[in-house]
């Protein structure tokens, strides 16, 4: 069986062990964080900061008010710096020690005149940091052949000293080739080895690991600058694969190598190392076994990957002990029984249960074995995923966590991927919203190979829409009423959910007022009773009311006033030819010029102004064209009548 072996220095080195910390501690003290870039090239820990409610941003200027910035590791221009201080938000200067040396180093040497070399990768975010203190008297490398031509071509011109740093990632063995081209004894050639110690220890224990190696398996970011390196340095020596997870494992070929070494970039957290090193492991277990020898030995004997019966003879608060006739006690952890951690053992298995297993690992000079529950029930689950693929069936699952670009639903102990764009939200809507509910969705893909399969919410709800609008237009009918939920609102009308299919209430049909959006009488989440006036199957197009007929105001109008009446109204506009005024909400009335007073009038606003309260007579109604005409003149010529005629009973 092959020896694995994992490098000492693998994995997070001071530098973004520090960011990191530092990042994590922000969102415990500020209520809004946004990092300038990834805080590190592992996506795993920037989409735990993503959950945590950090945000990742380019520039300064996309700083929210009172928004908290965290300069990562790589560090920044001073320009950047400048921004920040001009802006006035806070600030965490996460940037590696090592590299801030180099930038007190490049900023001196361009402040007295002199030129700076820069060894790296001109687009690494470290570099464009460095460059941004050199106040632009500075050039990028990339190795000794570029370093040669600078000296060739340019060196005499500059008539400046040269200073030469490196990124702090910079690849050792190819610094080693630079330093034996720089012309010798040259008193104007300052050379400052930058290179993290971190990084060279790390690049050095890859080189020797890999030359003892059959095969190196790399960890970390794909676009990590380090982890690249540590690839191109193991690559010389032996076979080698650069990976981000322990989930790429399944698709490559571990065969025919009996020593293989592990090593991880500075971005790669301990516990993806360990997941790497503990499934390659297993795979390696399964494809040692030899299932003829192993049928030659006693029954008693077990194998890992084997699956065994096991009778349960107690429970714990971590893990169920189990008989599986042999002599191994075995153990099947919490983890290995259910993915729910509000359950204990006791409460998935109970003592005396018989349940299938599968052998995890076996210490035979302990007499242990690890099992597995959850691997057995996901083969089962395996088994119903396909089924249900292949019948279309929908099945009903719990969303488990939010991963980048979609999330996951555990479904009888096999996780599905929904997609972003199957999760039936609307784009960029935030997936948490659905961690944790139970879901409906269909199998699309299925890899048999990895155990995953790829599902869709989306399809479940466009069926169910389907036939909920098959359903509507067989009962639909004109006046029948529904209560919907109001979706969304235009300039012209209001948009209703009547279950699986929407309706348009018009804005005219809104209000007995006139109002200038919809937005005055309903907004989006209202549930409103509206009713059908018209509907066209054909164009899908359904026409609703809302405004209700014992609320309309010619209703109320008819029932209470009469010609003759006297009532008090307020004038609410003013026309050349008369004054309109408010008699109820919703119902206005003409007084037309010559009825303001009881002599010749030229002009309406010597007499009323917008806002005057006036008492009036009714003197004409037209109820279908709605038009009132109203009198001031009419109750002055009624008083004066009443005048004359008490004149004549005095006499």
């Amino acid at each position: 069986m092959a020896h694995i072996t994992v490098a000492k220095s693998a994995g997070f080195c001071f530098g973004v062990d520090r960011a990191v910390k530092m990042t994590y501690e922000a969102l415990d003290t500020y209520p809004a964080v946004a990092t300038l870039g990834p805080i590190i090239h592992n996506n795993n820990v920037v989409d735990d900061m993503l959950r945590r409610g950090a945000r990742i941003i380019d520039t300064v200027s996309e700083l929210r008010p009172g928004e908290c910035a965290v300069i990562r590791s790589h560090g920044v221009s001073q320009s950047v710096y400048d921004q920040l201080h001009a802006l006035g938000n806070p600030y965490i200067d996460a940037t590696c020690p090592f590299v801030a040396k180099i930038h007190k180093i490049v900023a001196k040497h361009t402040a007295q005149g002199d030129y700076v070399l820069i060894a790296g990768d001109e687009k690494h975010p470290e570099v464009a940091a460095i460059m941004g203190h050199c106040q632009g008297n500075c050039a990028v490398f990339e190795d000794d052949q570029s370093l040669i031509n600078f000296f060739k071509t340019k060196y005499e011109k500059l008539e400046k000293r040269v200073a030469i740093v490196a990124q702090t990632t910079y690849n050792i063995l190819v610094w080693e080739k630079c330093m034996e081209v720089l012309p010798k004894d040259d008193p104007n050639i300052m050379v400052y080895d930058t290179i993290c110690h971190a990084t060279q220890v790390r690049q050095s224990d890859a080189d020797a690991l890999s030359r003892k190696s059959d095969l190196m398996m790399i960890v970390g970011g794909k676009h990590s600058s380090n982890t690249v390196k540590l690839f191109d340095v193991c690559r010389k020596n032996c076979r080698s694969y650069h990976i981000e997870t322990s989930d790429e494992l399944y698709t490559l070929d571990l065969r025919n190598a009996r020593a293989i070494g592990i090593t991880a970039g500075a971005s790669t957290p301990a516990h993806i190392i360990e997941e790497v090193k503990t499934t390659m492991t297993e795979i390696i277990e399964l494809e040692d076994i030899n299932f003829e020898e192993a049928l030659e030995q006693s029954f008693k004997k077990i194998h890992t990957g084997e699956k065994v019966k096991g009778i349960v003879v107690a429970t714990n608060n971590n893990e169920a002990i189990v008989e599986v006739g042999t002599k191994h006690t075995g153990y099947v952890p919490l983890s290995e029984l259910t993915d729910d951690p509000a359950l204990t053992p006791a409460d998935v298995v109970k003592v005396g249960d018989e349940i299938d297993l599968i052998v995890t690992k076996i210490n035979d000079q302990e007499g242990i074995a690890l099992l597995s529950k959850k691997k057995v029930d996901e083969q089962k689950g395996f088994e119903e995923i396909i089924k249900a693929k292949d019948e279309e069936t929908v099945l009903e699952g719990t969303v488990q966590h939010v991963v980048k670009g979609g999330v996951i639903v555990g479904y009888a102990g096999v996780r599905v991927f929904i997609p972003a764009s199957q999760s039936g939200l609307p784009r960029n809507a935030e997936m948490d919203v659905l961690l944790k509910t139970k879901v409906k969705f269909v199998i699309l893909e299925v890899n048999d190979h990895r155990r995953r399969a790829v599902g869709s919410i989306k399809a479940v709800q466009k069926a169910e829409k389907e036939a909920a609008k098959e359903k509507f237009w067989e009962t639909a009918e004109v006046g029948a009423t529904y209560k919907g939920e109001v979706k969304s609102l235009t300039s012209y009308g209001a948009f209703v959910d009547l279950g699986g299919i929407d309706g348009m209430v018009h804005i005219s049909e809104l209000s007995w007022k006139r109002i200038k959006h919809p937005s005055e009488v309903v907004k989006v989440g209202d549930f409103i009773e509206v009713y059908i006036k018209e509907l066209d199957k054909d164009s899908n197009r359904i026409s609703l009311g809302y405004k209700k007929t014992e609320d309309n105001p010619w209703e109320k109008f008819k029932a209470n006033y009469a010609i003759g009446d006297v009532i008090t109204v307020k004038i609410v506009s003013i026309t050349p030819f008369g004054a309109f005024a408010q008699i109820i909400d919703g119902v206005d009335g003409l007084i037309h010029i010559s009825q303001l007073a009881n002599k010749r009038v030229d002009n309406v606003k010597d007499i009323v102004a917008v806002g005057d309260e006036v008492e009036v007579k009714i003197i004409d109604v037209d109820i279908e064209s709605k038009r009132i005409s109203i009198s001031m003149r009419a109750l002055l010529e009624d008083s004066e009548e009443a005048a004359e005629e008490e004149a004549e009973d005095a006499e």
